[in-house]
């Protein structure tokens, strides 16, 4: 962490040449640098326009500039932006006059991370911040913009402020355990402790889809060749997007798509066809498959419906035993079989026509309902991977405290149950964090935000 005293800058749009292009500042030099860098005072949140000045007196460049005067910015501190024109060369050189002036270079995620620390955002809305410039969906833009707001935070909030109140029943009731009344055993923990069960369960669901709306879901596609691996990828991505022949052996390389089903992201990755080869480049084809399966969340085996239940065994056989495997019994159309999806020992089976169509409406719709997602949910917020870990975490330790004053009736241990409860739920807002998860957390922001 460096010293939040230092007065940064940074360019705020993208690299490359465009219309417009913005510097931003924020610390306690601000003034003094507007005062060197324009020819005009500046007023609190109003726009002027100014030449921007280099050392010499020479104009750099012409533009906007805004000054928000602490504690009312984004960062809690002083800040001037400039808005000149979008050139690499120009931004570059005004960049450097506003180094030069004694500002030092911001990191990535640096202006966030002093909104955070300076209390202007928690830190599921700091880390809102950066999902909405990467969201690749309208539902992922809505859901951002949600935890932007404070809904998810508030939602956190609630939870431990309940907590906070159990605990403190709790341990009056250690305290004043002589007295006639046994606090611990007259129901009102336990039926407390069941409802905020039930509440974090149903935020646990909210925010699972959040999760899916952020990271999408990996599918890799696999199968023998000519099974109908590509076609289906062309299918699920709406192009060409690979090539397919009657050749068997076609794709031979690991191919990418990102797309959306319904408003829930989707990276699926067809690969080489899984056969015995002494073709250096189709085993090194079928070499990157498999380590493409191990990393999956799902694995679609595509299976020609014609072949016996032996050889798809023996396939089965050789998948990762960790990941999730859909069948998928594709060229029904030959069998005149009509479309299903059946149950079975080895999972589930979605018999297609990926040539027809037939039944491919079946694999979408069990995609989504195989990871929870439903696109008409309503107030959902952006969530990450570490939120459900922190929820789950939660989760278990009430639980636990359930569990402990059901049996027991053992107060001590409910209370450091219901502590680390409240541990686990404060890190998703920042209350507890440390300094290295906050470093992983906005050194993944662009540099300027």
């Amino acid at each position: 962490m460096l010293n939040h005293a230092d007065t940064i800058a940074a360019i705020a749009t993208p690299s490359g040449n465009g219309g417009v292009g913005i510097i931003r500042i924020s610390g306690t030099l601000v003034l003094d640098i507007a005062s060197k860098l324009l020819s005009k005072p500046l007023s609190p949140r109003t726009a002027i326009y100014s030449p921007f000045l280099d050392e010499n007196g020479e104009i750099i460049d012409s533009g906007i500039a805004i000054y928000f005067p602490a504690p009312h910015s984004y960062t809690g501190e002083s800040i001037l932006e400039l808005q000149g024109h979008g050139g690499a060369v120009v931004l570059d050189m005004l960049l450097r006059r506003v180094l030069a002036l004694g500002a030092i270079q911001a990191r990535a995620g640096e202006f966030t991370e002093r909104a955070f620390l300076n209390s202007k955002l928690d830190l599921a809305q700091a880390e809102a911040v950066a999902d909405l410039i990467s969201s690749s969906t309208e539902q992922s833009v809505r859901s951002a913009q949600k935890s932007m707001q404070g809904v998810f935070s508030q939602q956190i909030q609630s939870l431990v402020k309940e907590l906070i109140a159990l605990r403190v029943y709790v341990e009056a009731a250690i305290d004043f355990v002589d007295e006639e009344i046994d606090f611990l055993s007259d129901g009102l923990i336990e039926r407390r402790l069941k409802a905020l069960l039930t509440q974090i369960e149903q935020i646990q669901t909210t925010a699972q889809q959040g999760r899916l709306l952020r990271d999408g879901m990996t599918i890799v596609l696999a199968g023998k060749p000519n099974a109908g691996k590509s076609s289906l990828l062309n299918f699920l991505a709406g192009h060409d997007a690979a090539i397919v022949t009657e050749i068997a052996g076609t794709t031979r390389d690991v191919l990418r798509e990102r797309i959306q089903l319904d408003g829930m992201p989707l990276h699926i990755i067809d690969t080489a066809g899984l056969r015995d080869s002494d073709n250096v480049v189709e085993q090194e084809g079928i070499r990157r498959a498999r380590a493409e399966m191990v990393k999956a969340d799902k694995i679609l085996l595509l299976i020609d419906v014609r072949e016996s239940e032996i050889e798809t065994a023996a396939l089965l056989a050789t998948l990762p035993a960790n990941v999730e495997v859909i069948r998928v019994y594709n060229k029904i159309d030959l069998l005149t079989r009509l479309p299903a999806i059946e149950s079975t020992t080895n999972g589930i089976a979605i018999y297609v026509s990926i040539k027809t169509g037939a039944g491919l409406e079946l694999l979408t719709t069990h995609l989504k309902q195989s990871v929870g997602f439903n696109a008409s949910v309503e107030n959902v917020f952006i969530a990450r991977r570490r939120h459900l870990e922190a929820l789950n975490a939660g989760h278990e330790f009430v639980e636990q405290a359930l569990s402990q004053l059901q049996n027991a009736l053992a107060g001590e241990l409910v209370a450091e149950d219901l502590r680390q409860a409240q541990h686990c739920l404060s890190e998703i807002t920042g209350e507890f964090t440390s300094d290295d998860l906050l470093g992983e957390i906005f050194s993944n922001f662009c540099i300027g935000k």
